[in-house]
């Protein structure tokens, strides 16, 4: 299968590993990879990664941290621990952890390549772009943007710690015979209809309607033990007929040898996007950029929920202008609680940076408004269910034929996997085998209810538009680019195969809070012994370190070159860490900063 910059004579090299956090260097190689670069020899010194295009001066792209948080001592675990990922996580896991996948190092790589991709934009555009720095804590802090701004919200602020919920008391459920599965709609009618024939009254069924819908805002779901126990009782056939009979999907967690032995699993892992040309177009008027290299791009966005307005609102970090389409009355999720000058905190979190336009997509007027609003954009996104763009005449093939510079964006759920479900986060987490991994890591039986794949999905989106834009600065032309949850599913297992365990990995309480310890060489774990006065393992550190603070063991633990961090368990205590306070801006929340800057 074709990746998505095959054909764009485009070369990199990588730079060297970073010591502590291979698992990131990783990612890096692997998504120039996905996206059909030619690998050079790599760098023995310097930047990261170095763009190469007969038509462009060489991009370079640096990382660099806060220097209170050495890039040289961070690893996944200690940077989960450092940005309140552990936190969110434990929620409904049970207690403070870290995932127990490479997360960061996925999400970094893509946006270290949408930079520089857009700034490889950016350069062609006129534009003086020549370096790209990014900051993976603050590619960290995005992450949990949303759950942040609910936590430090002016009023009826969420103060959701880990471990407060039972880790066995939320989804996925479990059958009779302990198979664990994920139940999945839109719309409480087919809930209601399905708890009722299994003998949970309306208002039971209802509560627990409202509690399933946390999910999404705030990684908890508990569910009430009835609903549980009704499952338990019965064999998964007698479930799953009454799921179909009543609309839910359900969806089965499976391992990750069986998605791999899926149809579409090798082409989907050979890359998360599918790129497809549009016609030749002329060369439209371009605005020569300023300080940020998307400058002067247009992007109609028409999303909900999580993915597709985060991949908007990285577009606009890099400066596009980025319009969002709305219903009639405004998103229902600008009233979502907390809310601050009267919108949902956690809806600005991902919109704050867009205009907005009201348009009634069912009416002819209104998709005849789209239409002439694509006579002036650059971008189309859009992540309606399966069909919907074609129906409204709003395909990429129905768009192109009136304005073929257009990039067509759809950022969806399952791509071609052959599943009758909604393709939503936690669907996806089950069918990939995300969810599978992560309960083997967390001692828990189903995935994170932390919004992993949306918000993975929302940057792999963003760097797919980015590297349809550099096909189109090159080849003239529009195209119709495509992303998926799974394929971001796919590309964080991938990249997570290769990982050497820790000598020495896990969270530990102090005298006051917890401290994540990840000592990877023999020297980290010999170093560690002579900080504590004596060799022990992991089951004495409690005692070890209960003499003092987690802040006190994290500076000696940094000072000894041992990768350690205190783990921040309350979101609301972040911007008071002196290491994390220049990547906060203040809105009425405290909001996550641009990860990138541009030279």
């Amino acid at each position: 299968m074709p990746r998505i910059l095959d054909d764009a004579s485009l070369r990199w090299r990588s730079g060297p590993s970073l010591p502590a956090w291979q698992g990131l260097s990783r990612a890096l190689q692997q998504h120039g990879e996905c996206l059909g670069l030619r690998s050079l020899d790599g760098l023995a010194e310097g930047p990261a990664l170095q763009l190469l295009h007969p038509d462009l001066q060489p991009l370079h792209t640096h990382l660099a941290m806060p220097t209170a948080l050495p890039l040289e001592l961070t690893s996944e675990f200690t940077l989960q621990a450092t940005c309140g990922l552990m936190s969110v996580h434990g929620r409904a896991s049970g207690r403070a952890q870290a995932l127990g996948v490479n997360y960061l190092a996925s999400l970094n790589a893509a946006l270290a390549w949408q930079a520089t991709l857009a700034a490889a934009v950016g350069q062609l555009r006129g534009g003086r772009f020549h370096s790209v720095t990014l900051d993976p804590a603050r590619g960290a802090l995005l992450s949990i943007g949303q759950y942040l701004a609910g936590a430090t919200a002016p009023e009826d602020a969420e103060r959701l710690l880990p471990g407060q919920d039972d880790a066995f008391a939320r989804p996925p459920f479990v059958s009779l015979e302990g198979t664990a599965f994920e139940l999945e709609t839109l719309d409480s009618q087919p809930w209601r209809h399905f708890w009722r024939a299994l003998g949970i009254s309306d208002s039971l069924a209802g509560k627990a309607w409202q509690h399933f819908l946390l999910r999404y805002a705030r990684a908890v779901a508990a569910m009430p033990a009835e609903c549980l126990d009704a499952l338990a009782a019965l064999p998964l056939a007698r479930i799953q007929a009454q799921a179909q009979a009543s609309g839910v999907a359900l969806v089965p967690l499976r391992s990750p040898a069986q998605r791999q032995a899926d149809a579409d699993y090798r082409a989907s892992l050979s890359s998360p996007w599918r790129l497809t040309p549009g016609p030749q177009a002329l060369a439209q008027p371009t605005t020569v950029p300023g300080a940020l290299p998307l400058q002067g791009i247009r992007v109609l966005e028409s999303c909900r929920r999580i993915q597709g307005p985060l991949a908007g609102h990285l577009l606009a970090l890099l400066g596009a202008e980025v319009i969002r389409l709305e219903p009639p009355g405004g998103d229902p999720l600008r009233n979502m609680p907390p809310c601050a000058d009267g919108c949902s905190v956690r809806f600005d979190a991902l919109n704050h940076l867009k205009s907005v336009r009201e348009v009634d997509i069912k009416s002819a007027a209104g998709r005849a408004e789209i239409d002439a609003l694509c006579a002036e954009a650059d971008v189309f996104l859009h992540n309606w269910a399966p069909g919907k763009a074609a129906e409204l005449g709003l395909d990429a093939a129905d768009l192109h034929a009136r304005h073929p510079s257009l990039v067509h964006a759809y950022a969806g759920g399952w791509g071609d996997a052959a599943v009758q479900a909604p393709g939503t986060d936690f669907t996806v987490q089950a069918w990939s085998g995300v969810a599978e991994r992560i309960a083997r890591a967390s001692g828990t039986r189903g995935g994170t209810l932390f919004t992993a794949l949306d918000v993975l999905g929302g940057v792999i989106s963003a760097q797919g538009v980015c590297a349809a834009l550099l096909d189109r600065c090159l080849h003239a032309r529009g195209s119709q680019v495509q992303s998926t949850l799974l394929g971001a599913a796919d590309l964080l297992l991938a990249s997570d195969s290769a990982n050497p365990p820790s000598l020495l990995q896990g969270v530990f309480e102090t005298g006051h809070g917890l401290l994540a310890v990840d000592c990877q060489t023999r020297a980290q774990r010999h170093a560690l012994d002579q900080l504590l006065g004596a060799p022990c393992e992991a089951q004495d550190l409690p005692r070890r370190l209960a003499s003092a603070d987690a802040e006190h063991w994290q500076r000696r633990c940094q000072q000894a070159g041992i990768p350690a961090s205190r783990v921040h368990q309350d979101l609301a205590a972040l911007a008071n860490d002196p290491r994390l306070a220049d990547c906060f801006g203040q809105r009425t929340y405290r909001s996550v900063q641009s990860p990138w800057s541009f030279t």
